[in-house]
């Protein structure tokens, strides 16, 4: 803790010197390839077809710029341990990704990440203003995805105590938050306004609780969001940033000055480039975030395109840490979904309806919102092969799908049928998706 207050949980190294910090990115950049052409065929093969040779090629961080991106389906396609970059017995944890990829992002974990990635997250905890003092309610999930197991462990080495609540029955998690006198809410965006709407409905008064902060994550979310929370709960909500691929929670975080997210630099190179062009982008212009890991030991990722575009912020930050800072993550490039914190590809929906019948339907995936809760809806048109006249039958082959969907990406959507013709098409084609969350609630 600073003198004037400000929270920093590792001094030493949040507020590095910038030449300082480079010659740590550029050790640990070079001991990060040797790794993975070492031990990776998929990087040592992209290394033989350039002629790359980090030990010889790698004399500067603008040096990495040479190599190729790595993308998610590279990582799909090396289902489940082939980009792992130590043996199997070294790696104690194992995580995947959310999404509808062909096969999941699979990640591991040695000893040593475990250790990192606790102190990772408890940097990103602290920086919001959360103490050991704090109660801490995780209402991610507990599971393969890394959200609550990544801010539990980081609460944990905070020296906060957990509520590890996970997911859902929002109604008990007011209760929780009322008993065990919480005081600091890990959640989406859009849920913390759902826990606000939920309370007014019980007729519960946010100043009544011991709730003091809000820590966000899992969707894009606006300023305008972010003030309303602050208003409806009397909380400081911030932003955070994690993707399974490179992490998981903890890659970057917003101090209380909420004017970006600090990227945890000395463990993480980021890029942003042209989602086209994969040109760089010049600091304050929108585009994608690419991550190069720099301490991963099981899997580390050299130049991962994360889909996910904001801006590089440049400017010194009034907190003190030296770290620069990305702006909040304001959409996708790569035609993923976000709903409910989970990401999907609409494209794939179409091969789960496929396997119900044999025949890929004509559909489009929608989302309406309802007040501040998403609702996942599949508009299918109706077809003689693929429905028949029998309502009984027609019940049971939506409730096939919606299940088979359900268990695919993890949400129940609502199926709905509709004419032939009547989904929204553009230059003849169905849109695979379309949004209805500004229109609605």
């Amino acid at each position: 803790m600073r003198p004037d207050g400000v929270s920093i949980w590792e001094p030493e190294k949040e507020c590095l010197g910038i030449e300082e910090l480079r010659q740590l990115q550029l050790e640990r950049l070079q001991a990060t390839l040797n790794r993975v052409d070492r031990n990776v065929a998929f990087y040592r093969r992209i290394f033989r077809d350039i002629g790359f040779v980090p030990e010889n090629d790698l004399g500067d961080l603008e040096d990495l710029k040479r190599l190729p991106f790595t993308t998610r389906e590279d990582v799909s396609n090396s289902y489940p341990y082939e980009m792992f970059a130590v043996p199997l017995r070294e790696v104690v944890r194992v995580h995947s990704s959310s999404g509808t990829s062909v096969n999941p992002r699979v990640v591991g974990y040695t000893k040593r990440d475990l250790k990192h990635w606790a102190q990772l997250v408890a940097r990103i905890l602290a920086s919001a203003g959360l103490t050991h003092d704090d109660v801490i309610q995780v209402t991610f999930a507990y599971g393969l995805l890394t959200g609550g197991l990544g801010i539990h462990y980081g609460a944990e080495r905070l020296g906060a105590s957990v509520l590890p609540t996970s997911v859902g029955r929002t109604e008990r998690q007011i209760k929780i938050m009322q008993d065990f006198r919480t005081t600091a809410l890990v959640c989406t965006p859009s849920y913390a306004l759902i826990i606000a709407d939920k309370m007014e409905q019980l007729g519960v008064d946010p100043k009544r609780l011991s709730l003091r902060h809000v820590v966000c994550a899992g969707e894009p979310w606006t300023e305008e969001m972010r003030r309303e929370i602050q208003e409806r709960l009397f909380v400081t909500a911030t932003d955070n940033y994690g993707i399974s691929e490179v992490m998981g929670p903890g890659v970057a975080g917003e101090c209380l000055e909420q004017k970006g997210m600090h990227v945890q630099e000395d463990h993480f190179l980021v890029e942003i480039v042209d989602p086209v062009t994969g040109a760089p982008c010049e600091p304050g212009r929108l585009g994608e975030l690419v991550i190069t890991t720099l301490t991963k030991e099981a899997f580390p990722v050299i130049r991962y395109r994360t889909g996910d575009l904001c801006r590089l912020l440049t400017k010194p930050c009034p907190c003190g840490r030296t770290f620069r800072r990305i702006s909040r993550i304001e959409g996708r490039c790569d035609g993923v979904v976000v709903i409910k914190g989970i990401n999907i590809i609409p494209e794939r929906i179409g091969d789960v309806l496929e396997q119900v019948k044999g025949e890929r339907p004509t559909y489009q995936v929608v989302v309406t919102r309802h007040g501040n809760l998403d609702q996942l809806e599949i508009w299918i048109e109706v077809t003689e092969q693929l429905f028949f006249d029998k309502m009984r039958e027609q019940r049971t082959l939506v409730d096939e799908m919606r299940q088979k969907v359900a268990n695919f990406i993890g949400i129940v959507p609502r199926i709905k049928l509709v004419e032939r013709g009547s989904l929204e098409r553009s230059n003849g084609k169905v849109k695979p998706f379309v949004d209805h969350r500004r229109k609605t609630g």
